[in-house]
């Protein structure tokens, strides 16, 4: 039997047709028969769910959504079936949520459990519903929502509290205290220039102590050969100074010292004349009739010579007494 060109075209056109679809859903992670590790669960909203979009736990990519089914007429529950790549051990309370992505399709991301077993081929996920990223930031934002909202209401009390307070009068009294600081600006302005006049004046008295400083050390400039000619001479006094005995000095200047102590001492004591005739009393009584007889032999002596010397060629000798006391102009005042 010959086959007509016509028919080897059709046929060959029709199995393109069928390569093509069965090409398009396997890249888009559809095959047409249910075969593998598939999984289930139960959404009441798929968030832009579409089939082929990533299955992912712990940020590994585990599968993919195999297809996407409505339970009922009413959309309340969507089954969302994952085809796994592999024998994955997945705990039976892990609980699958999807991700949206607002550069990209949303994702489903598994949360491992720690239950002992581990879910099979053909059974069903846990799920949660999940904010989303706009829900995640609404969430954060609605307690500093919250606080903004105390926060102007207080302002507000505040602001009422503000006028209550300022009243015509108060606001006067405002204006009048404000004027003040203007005026006391407008002095501080005034005494600034004064100030400035001031300082102005002292600018020759400053100049001329600034002259002085430079006269004084233009002197000492001129006279650096004098200055160190007289630190020379001091330092040669000083090492002059240090040559000397001090030590030997001092220790003849400490041995005379000593012995004029001990001259002191024996001085102070009666064991030797000086001493005695320092400290006896007696001898100094006995001293003291001593110059006083000297003192009546004298004046006797004077007031009767002949008693003491007899030459007498025509007189007679002087027979009266002698003194006991001397006379008045012997004794001293």
């Amino acid at each position: 039997m010959k086959i007509s060109n016509e028919t080897k075209v059709g046929a060959l056109t029709a199995i393109a047709i069928t390569l093509l679809i069965l090409g398009f859903n396997f890249l888009k992670g559809k095959t047409l028969f249910k075969t593998g590790n598939i999984i289930y669960a139960p959404y009441a909203n798929s968030k832009g769910l579409m089939v082929s979009n990533p299955v992912y736990v712990n940020g590994f990519q585990v599968g993919a959504v195999f297809d996407i089914e409505n339970k009922d007429q009413n959309l309340s529950q969507i089954v969302v079936a994952i085809k796994l790549k592999g024998d994955y051990n997945i705990p039976r309370n892990s609980v699958a949520s999807i991700k949206e992505n607002p550069l990209g399709a949303p994702s489903i991301t598994i949360t491992l459990g720690d239950a002992k077993e581990f879910i099979k081929t053909g059974d069903t996920l846990l799920t949660t519903s999940s904010a989303g990223l706009m829900g995640d930031v609404m969430a954060k934002l609605g307690p500093v929502g919250d606080q903004i909202t105390t926060t102007l209401h207080s302002l507000d009390s505040v602001l009422r509290n503000i006028n209550t307070i300022f009243d015509p009068a108060t606001k006067g009294n405002l204006q009048q205290v404000i004027a003040n600081i203007n005026r006391t600006t407008a002095s501080l302005v005034v005494s600034s220039a004064s100030l400035q006049g001031m300082l102005n004046q002292q600018t020759g008295a400053i100049a001329q102590s600034m002259g002085n400083l430079s006269s004084f050390t233009k002197n000492l400039s001129d006279n650096n050969q004098k200055i160190s000619n007289s630190l020379a001479s001091l330092e040669k006094a000083t090492g002059n100074f240090s040559n000397a005995d001090v030590a030997g000095t001092v220790d003849r200047l400490k041995a005379s010292i000593n012995s004029l102590n001990g001259m002191l001492e024996r001085l102070n004591s009666q064991d030797g004349s000086l001493g005695k005739l320092m400290n006896d009393k007696t001898l100094y009584n006995n001293l003291i009739n001593t110059v006083r007889s000297a003192n009546i032999l004298l004046d006797d002596l004077r007031v009767h010579p002949k008693r003491y010397v007899n030459i007498s060629v025509f007189g007679r000798k002087d027979k009266s007494g002698p003194l006991m006391v001397p006379l008045n102009d012997s004794v001293p005042k």
